[in-house]
């Protein structure tokens, strides 16, 4: 398992980096490897999030010193959304089969969780986002069919999108983890457009679903001091809670997104108008 340690940033700092210092700390542009485990740990809320890519043998979630715990889940709580082949996650022995676009959450207190793949020359793809939690809740397979969706944007401002939520109130219990995948209509590539802000909770971004020429515009910063990440399939992007998030595509896109923070209400955002933006 490879842990890669990501900072917190004051927002009057970060309107003086340039691009290559912008996307060093914000951006993750390897999240999947075959035959390993990548994690990324992020200071804001304490999010790890990342990809499991097993081929001929399984990934194993390792706890230790960078977590402070014998187990990685001993006081956290997990997210999977499978993005590749039919694969496996064990947690504590028992076997839960994911196809792709299938999730699962994993609670606090699980001593094993570890990835396969059915198909070690065609791997499962396996991203993971977990947060600090304070109580235990069941594991829970969630399919695409058991996903609360909501439709929302409208075809004029080429937004419009289904929010799968698969990690939510309305799905499984959490703490405070909430995680689901939004999915773009044909023609449509603004994604969470006019954006909001939430100060009580950071997100991440992972864009896939994309052709190989196919890049992401991803915003970035505070509303008076925009920047922008251009992203390519399959990399993910922390978004701290005092940035805006919003994105344009130059073609087809879809997104796994998740939150930790203070609640788990997920409108709870400041809405921003296009005349807000500098």
């Amino acid at each position: 398992m490879k842990l890669d340690m990501r900072y917190g940033h004051h927002p009057e700092d970060v309107r003086h980096y340039d691009t290559e210092t912008l996307r060093r700390h914000f951006l993750v542009e390897k999240v999947f490897v075959a035959g390993e485990l990548r994690l990324v740990y992020s200071h804001d809320d304490r999010v790890v999030f990342g990809g499991a890519t097993p081929t001929r043998q399984a990934l194993a979630l390792e706890g230790g010193k960078e977590f402070g715990t014998p187990n990685f889940l001993d006081r956290r709580e997990l997210g999977v959304v499978n993005l590749g082949e039919p694969g496996r996650v064990i947690l504590d022995g028992k076997v839960h089969a994911l196809a792709n676009g299938d999730g699962l959450y994993a609670g606090m207190g699980t001593a094993a969780v570890s990835f396969e793949s059915e198909d070690a020359a065609r791997p499962a793809r396996f991203y993971l986002v977990s947060s600090p939690a304070h109580a235990a809740h069941p594991a829970t397979h969630i399919t695409r069919a058991k996903a609360n969706p909501r439709k929302l944007g409208d075809p004029l401002n080429c937004n419009v999108r289904t929010i799968y939520q698969y990690v939510h109130p309305a799905v499984c219990k959490s703490c405070q983890l909430v995680m689901g995948v939004t999915v773009l209509e044909p023609g449509s590539v603004w994604n969470t457009y006019p954006p909001h802000t939430h100060e009580r909770r950071m997100e991440v971004y992972l864009y896939f679903g994309m052709d190989a020429d196919t890049r992401v515009f991803h915003l970035h910063g505070q509303p008076a001091e925009t920047r922008h990440i251009v992203m390519a399939n399959e990399q993910a992007v922390i978004s701290p809670s005092w940035s805006i998030h919003s994105g344009v595509g130059s073609g087809s896109y879809s997104f796994v997104w998740g939150m930790a923070g203070e609640n788990q209400t997920f409108d709870d955002m400041d809405t921003l108008g296009p005349g807000d933006l500098v």
